[in-house]
């Protein structure tokens, strides 16, 4: 078992890398007993040479025990205009596993959307990358119930820009809009997708 972790780099910094390091290192301690600490900030204290400060990039690291990987990848953020809600009550994520094979199955019945909400025994959790916020006119809340509980919403939280909210798609239509975050889509990106496009 391999386990992932996405890391935005802009401008020659790492976005959120405290935080990163504390989901590798609870993984490591919960799936694999692990005691030592994995320490990102001295593993990433010189940028490779190839990574420009004025590009986006997507630090890729693969591990299990220990690292088994750095990859480095220009980003570009992805259009998302669409969703499609997927029900799968089996499914289980709560760490960032690096085998995407029954999230990648869900993805497949997405139709003409651009990507998934996966329903999980009644409650909306994630899309197939991202945690979900929706917008209801004065406040942007977060599933209670998500696969993955992601930096960038645990950030959102502690910062009381978001609040917590269980959210079932019959739910849907007390909102505007819905947002996708993750480690490379902040909330200050925007990807926001209307309510009429997400299609149950």
């Amino acid at each position: 078992m391999q386990l992932l972790e996405t890391i935005r780099v802009e401008n020659g910094e790492f976005s959120n890398l405290i935080s990163h390091q504390n989901r590798m290192n609870n993984s490591r301690k919960e799936l694999f007993f692990c005691t030592d600490e994995i320490d990102l900030a001295l593993i990433f204290n010189v940028l490779p040479n190839h990574i420009s400060n004025n590009e986006l990039y997507k630090c890729r690291i693969i591990y299990d025990t220990e690292i088994r990987m750095i990859k480095y990848i220009r980003y570009k953020i992805p259009p998302i205009n669409s969703l499609q809600l997927v029900n799968c009550d089996e499914i289980e994520y709560r760490h960032k596993y690096l085998d995407r094979k029954q999230i990648n199955e869900l993805f497949s019945k997405k139709g003409k959307a651009d990507d998934i909400i996966i329903i999980r025994n009644g409650h909306i959790t994630d899309s197939s990358t991202a945690n979900l916020l929706f917008y209801n006119g004065k406040e942007w809340l977060t599933p209670a119930f998500p696969l993955l509980k992601g930096t960038q919403r645990a950030k959102l939280l502690d910062k009381e820009i978001i609040k917590v909210a269980d959210i079932r798609p019959e739910d849907l239509y007390n909102f505007s809009k819905a947002r996708l975050i993750n480690a490379m889509l902040k909330f200050e990106d925007e990807i926001d997708v209307k309510i009429e496009n997400v299609y149950q």
